[in-house]
């Protein structure tokens, strides 16, 4: 996987092959980063299910403030921090080994941006739901990955979306739907 813009543009990451390990492909991610906007600076971003960590170091060389990358697999974890220290990232980046739903419940600080990449066909958007008013600023954004199209998350409403092959890719902002693309 590489690194699409930013400070580590062009940088090639390695990860583990890791069942269910759905790397966001450059496309959805220039997408998203293009919705966000190119420049994170000042803003903290949690990825929740980290996996090969595409959205997390992308959002770092993007200037992120802060990112923190949660993954339960410690394989992933290890491969995290391998690729956070071979560009230099390893104070930039906050890794964690929990899984998701104890994380969101325990976390103590909140974030701009939530990426959401959960595993398929396992009911984690609905699970976390409840947890994101806890974890996520007011004014705050999620990014989700699913294997269907969604209405929103909790309090969150899907703003803007897409499909690439068989992943539904979603921008949630809180309150009402302003026509989905």
């Amino acid at each position: 996987m590489r690194i699409i813009g930013g400070e580590w543009r062009r940088r090639v990451l390695r990860f583990p092959d890791s069942p269910g390990l759905r790397p966001t492909p450059d496309r959805v991610r220039e997408t998203l980063f293009n919705w966000l906007g190119n420049d994170l600076s000042g803003l903290s971003c949690l990825d929740l299910f980290a996996g090969s960590g595409a959205l997390g170091f992308e959002a770092a060389s993007r200037g992120a403030a802060r990112v923190t990358l949660v993954d339960s697999s410690p394989k992933v974890v290890a491969a995290l921090e391998l690729n956070a220290r071979t560009l230099g990232m390893a104070g930039r980046l906050e890794i964690v080994r929990s899984d998701a739903v104890r994380f969101a419940a325990s976390a103590r600080s909140r974030f701009d941006v939530l990426f959401l990449d959960p595993p398929f066909n396992a009911g984690w958007i609905e699970r976390l739901a409840t947890n994101v008013p806890a974890i996520l600023a007011a004014d705050g954004v999620i990014y989700v990955e699913a294997e269907r199209a969604l209405d929103g998350c909790g309090d969150w409403r899907t703003v803007r979306r897409g499909r690439a092959g068989q992943v539904y890719y979603h921008l949630m902002r809180r309150g009402e739907a302003d026509g989905a693309e």
